[in-house]
C-alpha cells in the first residue's frame, strides 16, 4: 500500500507508483497526477479537497490549510448556525483532520451512550396474522381482497431503531472504512459499532433522517452533529472512472461557500429584514439561454434586490470572477457587486467598470481567526453590504 501525504493547494510531491495506481488516482480526480522525471515516478499535487481516501493500492491523506478545529467550525456552523457555535467539541492532540475527527466522534458517541441506547416510538407498517394497533384498510383491500388473513397493520413500537441511533451507527461504520484513523480510534469505533444492535444503518447516497434536539435526546446532540459531518464527507462508493474509493473528503470551496452564505443570512435578515437566498436562478439574456446563479442574493423587505454576493475560495480566476459579477449586476440592475475572498489570497480592492457605472468590491475573510472573530468579520461585511444598498440600485436601460 503506497502512502501519499500532501497539503491542500500545497507543493507537489514525487511518489513511486505503478502505472495502474497512477491511472486510478488520476481518474478519481481527487488530486492532480502527472508523469515524473523518471520512469515509475509520478508528481502528485492536491487541489482544494481535504481528508483521506483509499484508491486501489494507494492511501491518500490531504491536510487542510486552515486548522482542523476551524474547519470543523466552518462545516458545523453552515449546517446548524444556532447550535454549533455553542457546542464544545473538544478535539484531541491527534494530528490531521481525519484522525482528529475520528477521535472526537468516538469520544462524544461513547459519552452519549453511557446511559444506554436511546429508545423511542416508531410507526411500523407490517403484515401480521394477528391484529396489533390498527388495520390499514386501504392496504388490506388492495393486497388481501377477500382474505381474512394475513392483516396489513400499523402500530407503534418502542425501539432503539430511531433516527438518532441510525445516524450515529452509520457514521461510526463509515468512519471505520476511512483510512488514516489512529489505532485507539479504530478499536473504540469497532466497540461502539457493536453496541448498535437492532439499529438499521442508512443506505449510501440517501439523506440522513430528520431529527430535532429535545429534552430526550439532549445527551446525543454533540455526537449527532459530529456524525452528520462524517456522513456529509464520508463515502464508500465508485468514484469517477469506476475507481472504488473509501474516503472522507471535503471540498473546501464548498465548505467556504456554505459557511459564508449561512453566516451572511444570519447577519442580514434579523437586522434589515428581507430574505437571503442561495444559488438564485436568473438569466442574462432575453432569450433565457445564459444562466446566472449567484451564491448569495439579498432581497430587502420590499422584495427588491439589495445585493448580490459571490464566495471565492481561490483567486486564481480573479479576472473571470469580476466579469461574472459584472453580469450579475447587469441582470439584477445593481451598481455594486461583492466578491468575498479568503484573506491572503486576494487583497481588498474596488474595481470601477468603465462606461457602466458599476463597482465590483472585493472583500477578504480571515478563516484562521477564532470563531467569534470570524463571525464578527461577517457582521462587518453584512453592514457594508446593507449600507451600500442605497447607492447600489440603478435603472439600467
Amino acid at each position: 500500500m503506497a502512502l501519499i501525504q500532501v497539503r491542500e493547494a500545497g507543493p507537489a510531491v514525487q511518489v513511486h507508483l505503478s502505472a495502474e495506481d497512477a491511472r486510478r488516482l488520476a481518474a478519481s480526480e481527487i488530486v492532480e497526477v502527472r508523469p515524473g522525471p523518471t520512469g515509475g515516478m509520478w508528481i502528485v499535487r492536491a487541489g482544494n479537497k481535504v481528508g483521506a481516501a483509499r484508491i486501489g493500492e494507494v492511501e491518500l491523506h490531504i491536510e487542510p490549510k486552515v486548522p482542523v478545529a476551524r474547519l470543523l467550525f466552518l462545516v458545523g456552523y453552515a449546517r446548524n448556525p444556532k447550535g454549533w457555535r455553542n457546542e464544545n467539541v473538544a478535539l484531541t492532540d491527534e494530528k490531521g483532520l481525519v484522525p482528529a475527527l475520528a477521535a472526537a466522534l468516538w469520544r462524544q458517541t461513547d459519552r452519549a451512550l453511557r446511559p444506554g441506547l436511546l429508545q423511542g416510538y416508531q410507526v411500523i407498517d407490517e403484515t401480521s396474522p394477528i391484529l396489533r394497533g390498527r388495520l390499514r384498510e386501504t392496504a388490506q383491500l388492495s393486497r388481501r381482497a377477500g382474505l381474512a388473513l394475513p392483516l396489513e397493520i400499523r402500530h407503534d413500537e418502542y425501539t432503539v431503531d430511531i433516527p438518532e441511533n441510525r445516524i450515529l451507527a452509520t457514521a461510526v461504520d463509515r468512519m471505520l472504512a476511512v483510512p488514516g484513523i489512529g489505532a485507539e480510534s479504530r478499536r473504540m469505533l469497532r466497540h461502539l459499532a457493536g453496541r448498535f444492535v437492532g439499529v438499521v444503518r442508512l443506505r449510501a447516497g440517501l439523506p440522513a433522517p430528520m431529527w430535532r434536539p429535545s429534552r430526550l435526546n439532549d445527551r446525543l446532540v454533540v455526537a449527532l452533529r459530529l456524525a452528520e459531518l462524517v456522513l456529509a464527507g464520508a463515502s464508500v462508493e465508485a468514484g469517477r472512472g469506476g475507481v472504488v474509493s473509501n474516503a472522507f473528503l471535503l471540498d473546501m470551496w464548498r465548505v467556504y461557500e456554505d459557511f459564508l452564505s449561512v453566516a451572511l443570512r444570519e447577519a442580514i435578515e434579523p437586522v434589515d429584514g428581507g430574505t437571503v437566498s442561495f444559488q438564485a436562478h436568473q438569466h442574462l439574456d432575453e432569450a433565457r439561454q445564459l444562466d446566472l446563479r449567484p451564491d448569495i442574493l439579498w432581497r430587502d423587505a420590499s422584495g427588491g434586490v439589495g445585493a448580490v454576493v459571490d464566495a471565492k475560495y481561490k483567486a486564481d480566476a480573479a479576472r473571470g470572477d469580476a466579469y461574472q459579477m459584472l453580469a450579475y449586476c447587469i441582470a439584477y440592475q445593481l451598481s455594486r457587486g461583492h466578491l468575498v475572498y479568503v484573506s491572503g489570497d486576494h487583497p481588498p480592492v474596488r474595481h470601477l467598470v468603465r462606461n457602466a457605472g458599476i463597482e465590483i468590491v472585493c472583500h477578504a475573510l480571515d478563516l484562521e481567526a477564532a470563531p467569534v472573530d470570524l463571525l464578527a468579520q461577517v457582521r462587518v461585511l453584512s453592514e457594508t453590504i446593507i449600507d451600500s444598498k442605497a447607492a447600489s440600485t440603478v435603472a439600467l436601460r
